[in-house]
């Protein structure tokens, strides 16, 4: 009995003295551990991913995070941390992650090379393309149908830059409208002020399935994009901390945690007035899930 309770205790040693190395080693986790908090950036306004509900941010993604917050608790043994959350916009949250301010980034964020070179992501959470929603009324469908028309999309988003290449490639003629928010982009829709509104396919569903009249709108079968990884955003050049964050997602995604997840964000009623938005594992997501390290850009 005595030699395994030894060997508990040269474990237990061992294992101590290997997390903190890695907090020591690790910017974003050595300010963490010093203050015993993490701040979470989220958006407020991205459901099923990142929204507010009664002021408290909530979401698929944001309970992604708080689950890999509370293994990276156990795994360093950094107790109970506080969680802040700090709220983020397309335009800002670049910032914020590189200014440290922010120590992970819950949303939306695409993960694509230009941004690799100024944020750190995790492995894929989410696979989306690029739509565009238009009034159902219009018969609007593919790419060409965009030609001289008003089209919207968001500032601070890759399908702005998606926008303007189809714009310059095709020669369509069409007339770029930046909005503040993907809500202002969406009414401008349901107003007449643009034909189209450029952006990720869930989130149009998202806006859809919210609308009062949801059998107003149609978003198009024909995509600006291929289908594109959402990742948790991270500060760059902390690669310990980007290792600690994917090794508990995949512990997250190789468990039951994920589809219960899943189920719960894309196929069940979403607060706080019980749509739907009915979205199957698609096989590519699933794919990921079962095998995050194929996935490593």
């Amino acid at each position: 009995m005595r030699w395994l309770v030894a060997l508990l205790m040269t474990s237990a040693m061992w294992q101590g003295a290997a997390a903190g190395e890695e907090i020591d080693s690790s910017p974003t986790l050595s300010r963490i551990a010093s203050a015993g908090e993490i701040t979470i950036g989220h958006r407020t306004s991205e459901a099923p991913f990142s929204y507010l509900v009664n002021d408290q941010p909530t979401g698929y993604a944001i309970d992604l995070c708080l689950n890999v917050i509370e293994g990276l608790e156990e795994t360093l043994g950094l107790g109970d941390l506080k969680v802040n959350y700090v709220p983020v916009t397309p335009a800002n949250r670049f910032i914020l992650v590189r200014n440290g301010e922010v120590d992970i980034e819950c949303g939306v964020t695409t993960n694509t090379p230009e941004r690799r070179r100024q944020a750190a992501f995790s492995y894929p959470h989410f696979l989306t393309a690029t739509r565009y929603v238009s009034l159902a009324e219009q018969h609007m469908d593919s790419l060409q149908d965009l030609a001289g028309r008003s089209v919207v999309s968001t500032t601070g988003t890759i399908n702005i830059a998606q926008l303007n290449e189809l714009n310059r490639t095709e020669g369509l003629a069409i007339s770029v409208m930046l909005s503040r928010n993907h809500e202002e982009a969406f009414d401008m829709v349901a107003s007449g002020q643009a034909s189209a509104f450029v952006m990720d396919e869930v989130l149009l569903a998202g806006l859809v399935s919210s609308a009062v009249d949801p059998a107003a709108f149609h978003i198009s079968q024909a995509t600006l994009s291929s289908a594109e990884p959402y990742g948790l955003m991270m500060p760059p050049d902390d690669p310990v901390f980007v290792e600690l964050v994917n090794k508990e997602l995949r512990n997250i995604y190789q468990s039951e945690t994920i589809h219960t997840l899943y189920e719960k964000w894309f196929l069940q009623p979403l607060p706080p007035d019980n749509r739907v938005l009915n979205l199957p594992l698609a096989p590519a997501l699933a794919a990921i899930f079962a095998n995050p390290e194929q996935y490593i850009e």
